[in-house]
């Protein structure tokens, strides 16, 4: 299979960059699945309804979330009614929605798809996501059930996400990193047939700090004082993210590029 992960969705810019590219890429590159981690695409904090179905229509099969699930009010319940957004496994317990959930691809295929937040450096704690998770590939093997998995690896920590990536060689197509909205140039393939990227990055206007307007960030560097809210930037922005070809009996990876694609971060395709 082709897949396509595209990195947290930052505001109008990231939204607008998914809506003008992500219906060419599916057709000029023949993805059979398209996941969008959508976080931060509703004023760069949470995820509304409308907006959700702005990022579907424009070609995801599937949002991932992430610790900011709801900081949008109208998610609680719309995710219980929108079966292609995934919450985080290990969010809470009582949370809305589901962690995982099997999908429909193109030839009567399967793919996996969960999430799990990390907890070195987060600013609360969350549930193990080591044991979160492993009850979900015990249940649903790799070229059995699915022919392809993916995880979403939310966190802050490097080591944390790579910890999970080989926790995870051998029975996920892809482990991809989320969080930090700065790509990663660590795009590989583990020993076990498992891609890896640290992080996927964002999709928005890197002329920022991730993805925020420049100005209120360094007054509260430089200064240590607040001044107003942070605002997402509104430029150019780059759909950041990484592109796997797996094989349909093993559910192996075969082929791992990062991709980046418009605004100032351009890269080559698959």
């Amino acid at each position: 299979m082709k897949l396509l992960f595209l990195g947290d969705v930052m505001g109008r810019a990231g939204r607008a960059a998914i809506t003008e590219h992500l219906p060419r890429l599916r057709r000029e590159w023949r993805l059979d699945f398209v996941v969008v981690n959508g976080e931060n695409a509703t004023s760069g904090m949470g995820l509304n309804s409308g907006h959700a179905k702005a990022l579907l229509d424009a070609g995801a099969d599937c949002l991932t979330l992430g610790d900011h699930a709801f900081d949008q009010k109208d998610m609680l319940q719309f995710i219980e009614s929108e079966p292609r957004i995934i919450r985080p496994l290990n969010f809470a317990k009582g949370a809305p929605g589901k962690g995982y959930r099997l999908f429909n691809a193109s030839q009567g295929r399967k793919v996996l798809v969960t999430q799990v937040l990390g907890n070195v450096f987060m600013k609360r704690a969350f549930d193990d996501p080591f044991s979160a998770i492993e009850p979900v590939l015990k249940s649903h093997p790799r070229g059995g059930l699915a022919q392809a998995v993916i995880v979403d690896m939310h966190c802050e920590a490097t080591s944390e996400k790579m910890a999970m990536g080989h926790y995870c060689d051998g029975r996920a197509s892809l482990v991809v990193g989320t969080h930090t909205h700065v790509p990663t140039a660590d795009a590989t393939i583990l020993s076990k047939g498992t891609g890896y990227l640290s992080d996927a990055g964002m999709c928005g206007d890197y002329n920022s700090v991730i993805g925020m307007e420049k100005a209120e960030p360094m007054r509260r560097f430089v200064t240590g004082m607040n001044k107003s809210r942070f605002t997402p930037a509104l430029g150019e922005a780059t759909l950041s993210g990484v592109y796997v070809e797996t094989d349909d009996r093993s559910g192996a990876a075969t082929k791992v590029r990062m991709i980046r694609v418009g605004g100032r971060l351009q890269a080559a395709t698959p």
